[in-house]
């Protein structure tokens, strides 16, 4: 089909010279056929607006800016459940991804930094929010985040960006950008504090986008909501999360104002998303491990939904009884744990992993902490977070069902012009929210195929029937008159 089309745009292309339509014809019909000027226009207006529709150019401006921002928590039927103006308007001048399928586990800094490199966390080596490395004997937490010892196993797009001439990347709390990885920070970023307004950073980073020479053109904007809400209410207290979405609703509609005031909106590409959804949990659903193991037998570095064991003597011994612990706990040593989870092949992954079920609560012995959660199996769709888009490389009122968060970055580098690091996403999965892309799938490309070959042959068949109804003119003949007998040898005399 890509042969076809790019055979149409090299004929379109000379239409303004009146290429006759017929050489793709001609094959068919034979070296003596024509087709009349009219036409020949008409069928050059039809294969301009197939290549309008399929095969456009690109429109945005020659150095592209990508905004990235991420609402910590952001699960994607909340677009369905809450009126959420400011975000709805956004969507509907750009596209929709309606689910994002995100990485497991499904917690916060390994999704946020599967978004930005677009690998699987085994691969970039942020497997958890509470890690231990067994090779180097060392801990990671929130307080040693920013040692590049966690995060070097990757290179982050803000490391890319700033790699190419001329060009540099801004921050505002994405986390890892306070980090020097591969040993560069974004040139502009603000250090994690979660008392820091929404506005301000929004402030700061449309400043940076704004005002750099040379120019920011990739910027992360992260904000904690819904998250924190949804751990403290859950995601079925409506009555709460109506007022905590109005909230992130207005920062949204606020972000759209600043960067029209500012003069970016029209030349900046945003992308919304988010790292993961939010389950409701119960106090009817705790999982107890102190029912089953003692705690001498094991450490354990990550919690609930996904906890991370690291047995201390025996391993058989306290997976068997882990095991056995609960109906409604998954457990797998390491090599056990499935292919589609892609988690298994990084030193920090420990040597049991144990999955709750959607809703269930992991503790030692505690009551319940949260009445929302994440962490789960990420093909729940109370995981999934959605993905937005506006600017000048995207599509105008286009919705997806679904991509990976993986694909992410790959859409991301070619928005930008960078030339990719190896990843896990695929770019084809994403292109079709591109204005520059040609989108359609095999059926489609089928009946477009089929739909243009049985318009040029009824077109055919047309020209050919009206080409041999229209009678050949006959040389002029003289009238002979009837002999109705031949005994009247008079000529008629009047």
């Amino acid at each position: 089909m890509k042969f076809i089309l790019r055979l149409l745009k090299r004929t379109w292309a000379r239409g303004g010279k009146m290429l006759s339509f017929y050489r793709f014809i001609r094959p068919v019909l034979g070296n003596d056929f024509e087709i009349s000027p009219i036409m020949n226009s008409i069928l050059l207006f039809l294969l301009g607006e197939i290549i309008a529709c399929y095969g456009g150019s690109p429109t945005y401006n020659s150095i592209p800016r990508l905004l990235l921002v991420s609402f910590d928590g952001f699960r994607a039927d909340y677009l369905k459940k809450y009126p959420l103006t400011h975000l709805q308007e956004f969507i509907n001048d750009g596209v929709l991804v309606e689910h994002v399928t995100n990485v497991f586990i499904t917690k916060t800094f390994p999704n946020h930094y599967s978004i930005v490199t677009g690998l699987y966390e085994e691969s970039h080596g942020i497997v958890a929010n509470e890690m231990f490395d067994a090779e180097k004997n060392r801990s990671f937490s929130q307080s040693t985040e920013t040692d590049p010892f966690w995060w070097n196993e990757a290179t982050p797009i803000w490391v890319t960006n700033q790699q190419q001439e001329n060009r540099r990347s801004a921050a505002a709390m994405w986390p890892g950008t306070d980090v020097k990885i591969q040993n560069v920070t974004p040139h502009y970023f603000m250090k994690y504090n979660h008392s820091v307004a929404f506005k301000e950073r929004v402030d700061n980073i449309t400043r940076w986008l704004n005002s750099s020479n040379p120019p920011v053109t990739f910027a992360t904007l992260y904000w904690e909501e819904p998250d924190a809400s949804g751990h403290r209410y859950g995601p079925k207290d409506t009555e709460n999360m109506s007022k905590v979405l109005e909230q992130v609703d207005y920062d949204i509609g606020l972000l759209v104002q600043k960067l029209k005031a500012v003069g970016l909106w029209e030349k900046t590409n945003v992308i919304i998303t988010s790292d993961h959804g939010m389950a409701q949990c119960s106090s009817k659903k705790l999982i107890k491990l102190d029912d089953c193991i003692d705690r001498g037998n094991y450490t354990l570095i990550d919690t609930s939904p996904v906890a991370a064991i690291l047995p201390k003597n025996n391993k058989t011994y306290v997976y068997n009884l882990l095991k056995n612990c609960s109906s409604s706990m998954k457990v797998y040593l390491k090599d056990e744990i499935p292919d589609r989870f892609h988690y298994r092949h990084n030193t920090r992954i420990q040597p049991i992993i144990l999955v709750a079920d959607e809703g269930w609560t992991i503790v030692q012995n505690e009551s319940l902490p949260k009445l929302g959660d994440h962490g789960y199996d990420n093909a729940l769709p109370s995981m999934h977070p959605f993905l937005a888009a506006h600017g000048p490389a995207f599509r105008k009122g286009y919705k997806l069902k679904t991509i990976n968060t993986v694909d992410i970055y790959p859409m991301m580098c070619y928005i930008l012009g960078l030339q990719p690091k190896p990843n896990n996403g695929t770019f084809s999965n994403t292109k079709c929210l591109l204005i520059d892309q040609w989108c359609i799938n095999l059926p489609e490309a089928i009946g477009i195929v089929i739909g243009v070959l049985l318009v040029l042959t009824t077109l055919t068949c047309l020209i050919i029937i009206m080409k041999n109804r229209v009678p050949s003119p006959r040389p002029f003949s003289r009238l002979q008159l009837q002999e109705e007998d031949d005994d009247d040898d008079d000529p008629l005399i009047g």
